[in-house]
């Protein structure tokens, strides 16, 4: 199942994606894309729905974040090895881990803050990983269990107050609009291979990033498993898994967003994001 949000920010209806490409009402079913709906029991009852039995939506709505009532974005730096490389870093020997804050979620084609005092905006796509139930201290062997499904989000990212201003990484992640995430949460039985999706991102019309999932260094299992001995992590919670090669600082020289930039990203049968930059 494609299951995703739609309306106004703050507004937004549970919907889901038909196999012909129609949005489907699913508010007359379910409050919203959040906690126990998205629980193995909860996903499966959407199963047994006939999308064509839901109300079709007309027009062309704003997308929300494809999953609601979250309590944490959890971001993994520097999980793919040929991004790495491009950075001139070693492949870390752990997960390294830092957060993005909750006011960074935004639809998938919300515009992107350029913050105050900002040069160097950043862009990196990344596989997301959506949590479907309460997880803590599970196995590898056990982990995808837990998993409710997959997202695209760009892990956008001020690489002067990362890395420039002292500390560490989460001021350069947290920005109003820095998490897109979406269109959809497509559930984990329709994704064969969360370690062989091919992915790329352009900016105006330019491919900058181009990669695959089986570059990762930590992969899924390995990754809800050892952020659950740390914290328990709970339905709706968002793991950015890293992006691939091609990012604004690891260019020669590098380049960097501006005001008027247009982000257009994918994942292999995770859709399509499109983002403008916009001054504030």
């Amino acid at each position: 199942m494609k299951l995703l949000r739609f309306g106004p920010a703050g507004q937004e209806k549970p919907g889901m994606l038909a196999a012909d490409g129609t949005l489907r009402d699913l508010s007359g079913v379910v409050d919203d894309i959040a906690g126990d709906v998205i629980s193995p029991a909860g996903l499966d009852k959407l199963r047994a729905i006939d999308p064509q039995t839901l109300p079709a939506v007309d027009g062309n709505p704003r997308l929300g974040p494809c999953v609601a009532g979250l309590q944490k974005i959890v971001c993994i730096g520097l999980n793919y090895s040929d991004h790495a490389a491009e950075t001139g870093a070693e492949p870390p020997e752990e997960p390294i881990v830092f957060a993005k804050a909750l006011n960074a979620l935004c639809g998938p084609n919300d515009d992107v803050e350029l913050p105050r005092g900002s040069k160097a905006l950043d862009w990196e796509v990344e596989l997301a990983i959506i949590i479907g139930s309460k997880t803590k201290y599970v196995s590898e062997a056990d982990a995808m269990d837990h998993v409710a499904g997959f997202a695209i989000m760009n892990d956008v990212s001020e690489r002067d107050f990362q890395t420039k201003r002292s500390g560490q990484w989460t001021k350069g992640k947290s920005h109003d609009t820095f998490g897109p995430l979406g269109p959809w949460l497509v559930t984990r039985d329709e994704v064969a291979d969360p370690h062989n999706l091919d992915m790329w991102l352009d900016v105006n019309g330019e491919r900058r990033q181009t990669g695959n999932t089986n570059t990762l260094i930590f992969n899924v299992p390995h990754v809800v498993s050892y952020l659950s001995q740390f914290m328990t992590l709970m339905p709706g919670d968002v793991i950015s898994t890293g992006t691939p090669p091609g990012v604004g600082m690891g260019m020669k020289p590098p380049q960097y967003l501006k005001a008027g930039d247009v982000m257009t990203l994918s994942i292999a049968g995770l859709g399509e994001q499109r983002q403008t930059v916009v001054q504030v």
